[in-house]
């Protein structure tokens, strides 16, 4: 899309700041920074060499999105000093894939770098409200530490886990089925082969064998709003000067020098900044074709329409003061306590299941599909034969923004001062606030002149202390084996 006419300021960096300060990061080589956001005039004021001044807004960085970490990072690179705006078409914070979202908090990925994520993010919302720092008139998001449990299969995912819980220092219990029958006896512990769908006969076969235990983590469990922990993440963003904007809608981002300029909004208005953040969630490989990046990267993101559903709770259980995040790959399905004595369940993506990618993240079926229901539902009776399969179909249709390896892209980008955090659905809710400050960082490091592309940047965790290889999440990385490609990560 060709640029209008209009008067722009170009922005400079100033001075270095010293590498070995105390900023949270590691780098692989020496770099220099920035101290606190880019320096810009202020409108009318003119600069120095003489150049004619935009008129359009400025803000340091826009960040386009504000889901839990389009929330999140703005509250993160407001803390360092940054004037922030997030812009999203939605009416309100966290309102769009957020607010569907599971809210799962559990640390068992498929590779180190993801569960070592996960682990330095349970701290923050094991004590949310210090964290945020700030109050919000609708209260803080509760984390409910109901912990989780990891249905243990013959070769299943807990042989991939356990090594890494181990290496990254992940408290965690093994459980014989005598003590899971103990701790929960509402699931039975039969295995029934590879996933199926309620149509194939095999789906209706006696058990073919029995568990051999379950994976606990006590620090595991879920955040009991996530719509409203956006919220308060947007308000913490607010008290140190962040700025949101809502009903309102990207319809270009602009280019000046080689670099990022900002961004159209569909009204016609321009608002500007060096650095442009996009974590615009399944509508975010949208914005990188506006952004002109989307082909220059080997890992894109597509958008996937998925279905969670909602069933009471056997009659006799209290699910949701007893239950607790379960993990089930032979069923392949997960779930989770929900207010009202509900049972939450979602797809843990068997090959059997279709996957439906939508083109257009404004324009699919938003109604819950009686098969998909069928299926989870009776799925989860076979774990809980106390079921019963409800007359009514609750639930919701939501997309998630898949990468092509369902591990998320938290990166620069080849357009200088434009930056992605993407591919980030179905499994990353969890990690908000630790990938909002790893972005901070990066961000603060790229633009302050360090090579990431040559020499990935290594963030190091304010909670863990570990380390955290930011090059592992890169836009250009080859597909990583080690994924389930699945919605565990």
């Amino acid at each position: 899309m060709a640029e209008p006419a209009v008067r722009r300021i170009r922005q400079s960096h100033e001075g270095p700041r010293n590498p070995e300060s105390d900023n949270g990061f590691n780098l692989h080589a020496p770099a220099s920074g920035l101290d606190g956001p880019i320096q810009m005039n202020t409108p009318n004021e003119g600069n120095e060499r003489g150049e004619e001044v935009s008129e359009n807004e400025r803000y340091d960085a826009i960040i386009v999105g504000a889901g839990v970490i389009g929330s999140a990072i703005a509250f993160e690179l407001a803390k360092k000093g940054w004037r922030t705006l997030n812009v999203d078409k939605l009416p309100a914070s966290g309102y769009g894939s957020t607010s569907n979202s599971c809210a799962i908090v559990r640390a068992h990925y498929s590779t180190f770098d993801g569960v070592a994520m996960a682990y330095e993010g349970f701290s923050y919302w094991k004590d949310w409200s210090t964290y945020l720092d700030s109050e919000d008139e609708r209260g803080h998001a509760l984390y409910m530490q109901s912990g989780t449990v990891l249905f243990m299969l013959e070769g299943g995912h807990h042989e991939k886990v356990l090594p890494l819980f181990d290496q990254v220092g992940v408290p965690y219990e093994v459980l014989t089925n005598e003590e899971l029958r103990e701790r929960y006896p509402f699931y039975e512990h039969g295995t029934h082969g590879e996933p199926c769908r309620p149509e194939d006969d095999r789906f209706w076969a006696e058990p073919e064998g029995e568990l051999v235990g379950a994976l606990f983590t006590p620090d595991s469990g879920y955040v009991s709003d996530p719509q409203l922990a956006s919220h308060n993440l947007q308000r913490a963003a607010e008290a140190k000067g962040g700025e949101f904007r809502f009903n309102t809608e990207v319809a270009d981002v602009r280019r000046a020098d080689g670099r990022v300029a900002g961004i159209t909004l569909s009204d016609g208005t321009e608002v500007d900044a060096p650095v442009v953040v996009n974590v615009a969630g399944p509508h975010s490989f949208v914005i990188n074709k506006m952004a002109g990046v989307y082909d220059s990267m080997n890992i894109k993101t597509k958008a996937l329409r998925h279905e969670v559903h909602h069933v009471p709770s056997p009659a006799g259980i209290d699910f949701e003061a007893d239950g607790l995040h379960s993990s089930d790959s032979d069923l392949a399905i997960y779930v989770r306590p929900e207010s009202g004595n509900n049972i939450l369940i979602g797809s843990e993506d068997p090959a059997c299941d279709p996957q439906v990618w939508v083109d257009d993240p404004d324009d699919y079926d938003t109604v819950v599909s009686d098969e998909q229901w069928n299926a989870q539902v009776l799925r989860l009776a076979r774990r809980m034969p106390e079921l019963g399969v409800p007359s009514e179909k609750k639930g919701i249709v939501d997309l998630y923004d898949v990468s092509d390896d369902w591990i998320p892209i938290y990166d620069r980008t080849d357009l200088d001062g434009f930056y992605v955090a993407i591919g980030s659905s179905g499994n990353q809710f969890k990690n908000a606030p630790v990938a909002a400050y790893c972005m901070a960082e990066l961000i603060e490091a790229v633009e302050g002149g360090h090579d990431h592309d040559a020499e990935p940047l290594v963030v190091t965790g304010v909670h863990t202390g570990l380390e955290m290889d930011m090059g592992f999440y890169r836009r250009n990385r080859e597909i990583n084996p080690n994924s389930s490609f699945s919605v565990n990560g």
